[in-house]
């Protein structure tokens, strides 16, 4: 009697459980504005992988270090904000960077050292073209 009783209470809670869950789940849509959502994502760095886990794309911060020594013979790099953009070889085609004294662009070809170079720091700015120089109106 005691298995029978046991057997029904299961069953009825089974079939409660059976009811109350929804038979399909329910897509996923995007909340409206209206609603209570984030403005804003906040983080240290973002980046952006493909389908194998490489990543593509990043945002990221890079403290300033008085110890470098940069190419034009200065020393210290500022703090910088730097976005690249990342092709499936691995290479970095494309970064754009902001410091607190200027900015920076660099568009990357196939091969290295090709690649297009834009600067503006502080009072100077260049341009350099590496590999061919084919300039076309």
């Amino acid at each position: 009697m005691k298995r029978q009783r046991l057997l029904i209470a299961l069953t009825v809670v089974n079939l409660a459980l059976l009811i109350l869950s929804p038979v399909r789940p329910h897509p996923v849509v995007a909340q409206d504005v209206a609603q209570d959502v984030a403005p804003v994502l906040r983080g240290r760095a973002l980046q952006i992988v493909d389908e194998h886990g490489r990543v593509r794309a990043s945002i990221s911060v890079y403290p300033a270090d008085p110890n470098v020594k940069m190419p034009d013979g200065t020393t210290g790099y500022p703090e910088t904000v730097l976005l690249r953009l990342i092709s499936s070889k691995g290479g970095p085609n494309i970064k754009i960077a902001a410091t607190e004294d200027g900015s920076a662009m660099v568009l990357g070809g196939d091969s290295n050292p090709t690649h297009i170079q834009l600067l503006a720091r502080g009072t100077n700015t260049s341009f350099k073209l590496r590999r061919q120089q084919l300039i076309k109106p």
